[in-house]
């Protein structure tokens, strides 16, 4: 067995990462693509590796001489060959520059813009088939040729994007651009193909086409090797050699890039995200489809402006449409409303850090809370205000990421005596709907706002109705003029066509949300037993969806993190940064489906045990 790489090509997507070097020479986490390709091959026990090689080849070649010798290489020859109109031609050319290679072994052959998981290339070598082509089974980020396998694995169609359907992708398998071919293979069949589509559309074109073209004359000839979307990427632009650096990094890097993301996860399909906070029995697929068929008129629609948004949100929320804004999501929001905020601001820690990043023109003042349990009381609030001469309270309920939650009554008590103090409630309720039933509530009530004018209630519309990807939040308060200045802090168009229409068909759908938010308070309670019944882990009470664990084993709940990532993809909010955790063994864990809630618990009780055992 060999291997083969086409090297030739200009990378020019990759923009300044291939002004001075190749493509392959491309940097994933401080080590070239060439350098894990050529780690991988000698792993395998291969001897001969070949180059096609082009632009900037002699700044490649002194690269790998650089990098390896004999010792590292373990008896591997590397060479080359040049293809020296690589500007002119595409990687079908290069290929047919190496005809005189394929016939000589059994090949492997890859591309240059690869990373894989070093197993993946040690399984495809290993497999009794002569003739594989690496596939994944569709995912949204993929891009290129994909294939179609009939039951025994065997490659009965190659598409290229002229010819792929949405409709099917549950059938698709993309190319990973890794093979293995029989030289059997290569002489009879691929390298005459070669020559004949050269002569008939030329040397600008892709090896692919020629797979495709002996697919379809013989289904048999070759067999896709199915490999894990989670074990490859291919490097294309910028954007791809992030994700790449996310995907392959150490695991403790890997947790803080997928932490500073904040959200992008569909980019990586196998992780579960336990971080995230979304309803996840809402939206109905009646609203779906709903959206769905209007999704061509909503692309090519511009959205209306602020009035005609609040127009539809004081609908849902029953307030009149001058005491209520839209935003683009409840951070949109939070910027515009807490930069109006003067004087001093009361807040119980921990808290959703947004708001005291964003409270510019106010000095933030703390809430001791009880180191304990996390909660506190209206009087808590209170004693604070009174000495600190505070002008405003923040107060999220429930509260993030404790859960703690004051009860209606205790809220009005604290209203009334804010009002008394010329104090002004900031009032998050994001999570409020999560509550249990019968202590459920809002304060978005036109007779509470207009009794409060010193209430300012903030929400969260992608949070509790499960479109985060839509962007939407309200604030509502009694004061015109208030509602006027917030409108005046957001751009003209905040809100895009499909958040709107959300806004429009929404009502049809209000008992299917209570009933999911009933659903999700009834999954938290199921989910909450179950992880208390793992040993060292303490679930704090909540009513949001989410819960607080403290996890007191032999490890730090960082190593614990890492772990749940590493061996499980399952990624879950660690809050060793966030205060007053900092240095403590705390993590927030959101509430989703219930399959995956138990899988999670699963996954803790396994690393839990086994770093009992070590």
């Amino acid at each position: 067995m060999q291997a083969l790489m086409l090297a030739a090509g200009m990378g020019k997507r990759l923009g300044r990462y291939t002004q001075n070097g190749t493509k392959c020479m491309v940097q994933v986490n401080g080590k070239a693509l060439i350098e894990y390709a050529i780690e991988a091959l000698v792993k395998t026990g291969i001897k001969k590796f070949t180059l096609v090689v082009g632009y900037r080849s002699d700044v490649l070649k002194k690269y790998i001489q650089s990098k390896f010798n004999e010792d590292n290489l373990c008896g591997m020859k590397i060479e080359y060959i040049e293809n020296p109109i690589f500007d002119k031609t595409n990687n079908i050319y290069s290929l047919y520059l190496a005809k005189d290679v394929l016939v000589q072994d059994d090949t492997v052959l890859l591309e240059s813009d690869l990373i894989f998981d070093d197993k993946i290339l040690n399984d495809i070598i290993k497999s009794p088939d002569k003739d594989l082509a690496m596939v994944s089974l569709f995912e949204p980020w993929m891009d290129g040729t994909c294939t179609l396998m009939d039951s025994d694995k065997n490659i009965v169609g190659m598409l290229d994007k002229a010819h792929f359907n949405w409709a099917d992708i549950g059938n698709y398998y993309k190319t990973v651009n890794i093979y293995k071919l029989s030289k059997e293979f290569s002489k009879q069949y691929y390298i005459p193909f070669l020559e004949a589509y050269q002569t008939s559309f030329g040397k600008n074109e892709y090896y692919e086409t020629v797979l495709k073209v002996l697919t379809l004359l013989d289904s048999k000839k070759i067999k896709g090797f199915e490999v894990r979307g989670d074990q490859w990427y291919e490097i294309d632009d910028p954007a791809d050699l992030a994700i790449a650096e996310t995907r392959f990094a150490p695991v403790a890097e890997k947790l803080r890039m997928m932490e500073n993301r904040y959200g992008g996860y569909w980019r990586f399909p196998q992780i579960k995200d336990f971080c995230y906070l979304v309803n996840p029995f809402f939206p109905p697929k009646k609203l779906v489809d709903e959206l769905k068929s209007s999704f061509e008129v909503l692309m090519r629609s511009y959205p209306s402006g602020a009035r005609q948004q609040n127009l539809l949100a004081g609908k849902i929320f029953n307030v009149l449409p001058d005491h209520i804004v839209v935003g683009n999501g409840a951070a949109e929001l939070i910027n515009s409303f807490c930069r109006m905020v003067t004087g001093k601001t009361a807040i119980p820690y921990p808290t959703f850090n947004e708001y005291p990043a964003r409270f510019c023109n106010s000095e933030t003042v703390s809430v001791p809370v009880n180191p304990e349990t996390f909660d506190y009381s209206v009087s808590d609030i209170l004693k604070v205000v009174d000495t600190e001469k505070a002008n405003n309270v923040l107060l999220i309920n429930p509260d993030n990421p404790t859960g703690h939650f004051l009860k209606k009554e205790n809220v009005l008590v604290l209203l009334d005596e804010l009002k008394k103090r010329n104090a002004q409630l900031i009032f998050d309720e994001s999570f409020i709907d999560f509550a249990e039933p019968e202590i459920r509530y809002t304060l978005i009530d036109e007779e509470i706002i207009e009794k409060y004018p010193n209430l300012v209630i903030l929400k969260s519309i992608s949070k509790s109705y499960g479109v985060p990807g839509f962007r939407l939040g309200v604030l509502v308060n009694s004061n015109k003029e208030v509602i006027k200045e917030v409108i005046k802090n957001n751009s003209i168009w905040n809100i895009n066509s499909f958040g709107e229409y959300f806004l429009q068909i929404f009502d049809k759908y209000k008992s299917g949300y209570k009933e999911s938010c009933n659903l999700l308070a009834a999954e938290r309670a199921r989910y909450s037993k179950r992880l208390s019944e793992i040993p060292g882990i303490r679930v704090y009470p909540s009513q949001a969806n989410y819960v607080l664990c403290e996890y007191t084993g032999k490890i730090s709940v960082t190593d614990l993190t890492e772990k749940l990532l590493e061996n499980h993809n399952c990624l879950v909010k660690n809050l060793v940064r966030k205060i007053p955790f900092e240095g403590k063994n705390f993590m927030r864990l959101a509430v989703i489906e219930p399959e995956d809630n138990d899988l999670l618990v699963e996954a803790i009780r396994q690393e839990v045990i086994a770093n009992e055992r070590s």
